[in-house]
């Protein structure tokens, strides 16, 4: 590895800056684009570019400066990755397999030709080809392309939810009769070389759709760990992907494991591998695009990760309520992502808390759930 290395981020949201805090070991010189001129990554970065990551010739523009060219969110402009990987910038993930992802009914089409279990699907231009599918009902609809987070996601139970529906191209998945949400974030080198963290268990918010809580080690059968973590790796594989993968999956109440949707990027269910395992997510990914040997994925301790959102009813510059008592709690660390605003379900943050098994780490979790506040 030479001695300096250029590394370029598209987008510097607080993945971005937690990759960046990966990378300061490696000695990287860090160039990172983003939209927002007070983007979590701005302060702590070599060099900072406002621009659009969906914009071709400021997408192109940008990587020409770096040696190695990843993302933090997949909305970016593909084309001009595909252009940057022909003129010799190494980019991961490929251009490729940023357009398959960022569609997700691409996505669907691409697990069915590589066998990968998903849910049934239907795709559907417009509504009227909703109102043509109320047989599939109860179902998910979700947006191709640009949902994230909860958003562009509807649940339609039946005929009488057709007016929530989406009018542009989607994707209506039908209803999982699911027991638990998993997830598996894998890792693949050049070199062709593959690891996997051990498997979470996720908790959603009932209201905003996204990431609560998640458990590690999750509460599953081992010859269930053992297929969740064989079906992430053929994911990564069949996408002939470098760099990291979270694959989200359902695990269904008849011992199924479905494969619900994939982010080529460091993951919001691998958080807590920055205290809890023997290597980050976020060294990982690092690891892998700049072609070293992986790190061990093993668990350190258990814990439990939750996610420090805006309060319902506050908006404007971010006050923290209760950090002092939340960390007189043992084994609590908290993350903050140098956002200065604040707004409803906005992350703000995340606290990992560790203990000796997972029965200790929800307790304590519990105890300081309720205590830390994000306001304005």
């Amino acid at each position: 590895m030479k001695g300096e290395i250029k590394l370029g981020i598209l987008g510097g949201g607080q993945l971005g800056r937690m990759l960046m805090q990966a990378g300061l070991d490696f000695n990287l010189y860090t160039l990172v684009l983003d939209p927002d001129e007070n983007a979590p990554c701005k302060d702590i970065c070599h060099e900072f570019f406002v621009g659009s990551f969906r914009d071709f010739d400021t997408v192109y523009e940008f990587g020409k400066n770096c040696d190695i060219l990843t993302i933090e969110i997949e909305h970016v402009n593909a084309d001009a990755l595909a252009k940057l990987e022909e003129e010799g910038v190494k980019v991961h993930p490929d251009a490729k397999t940023v357009r398959t992802i960022q569609d997700k009914g691409l996505q669907k089409e691409f697990f069915l030709k590589h066998n990968i279990p998903t849910s049934d699907f239907r795709l559907l231009q417009n509504a009227t080809e909703l109102e043509a599918n109320t047989d599939f009902l109860p179902a998910f609809q979700k947006l191709r392309r640009e949902g994230y987070d909860g958003r562009g996601v509807v649940k339609l139970a039946g005929k009488a939810d057709l007016e929530k529906g989406f009018q542009e191209p989607s994707v209506l998945e039908k209803l999982v009769d699911y027991e638990k949400e998993i997830s598996v974030i894998v890792a693949r080198n050049p070199a062709g070389e593959v690891t996997a963290f051990p498997v979470v268990e996720l908790s959603f918010h009932p209201e905003h759709n996204l990431v609560d809580s998640l458990f590690a080690p999750a509460n599953v059968p081992y010859k269930l760990q053992r297929l969740a973590i064989e079906i992430a790796s053929r994911v990564i594989e069949a996408f002939d992907m470098v760099g990291i993968l979270a694959v989200e999956m359902f695990l269904t109440k008849d011992g199924q494991i479905l494969v619900n949707e994939v982010a080529p990027r460091p993951h919001n269910s691998g958080h807590h591998t920055i205290k809890a395992n023997f290597t980050s997510q976020y060294e990982q990914h690092l690891r892998a695009i700049l072609n070293l040997p992986l790190g061990a994925t093993d668990i350190q301790s258990a814990a439990v990760m939750l996610n420090l959102l805006g309060e319902p009813g506050y908006d404007g510059e971010a006050a923290y309520e209760g950090l002092q008592e939340a960390l007189a709690v043992p084994g609590v660390y908290i993350h903050l992502y140098g956002k200065k605003y604040t707004r409803p379900a906005r992350k703000m943050g995340h606290i990992t808390v560790l203990g000796q098994n997972i029965e200790e780490a929800q307790q304590r979790a519990e105890s300081v759930k309720s205590v830390i506040k994000v306001k304005a």
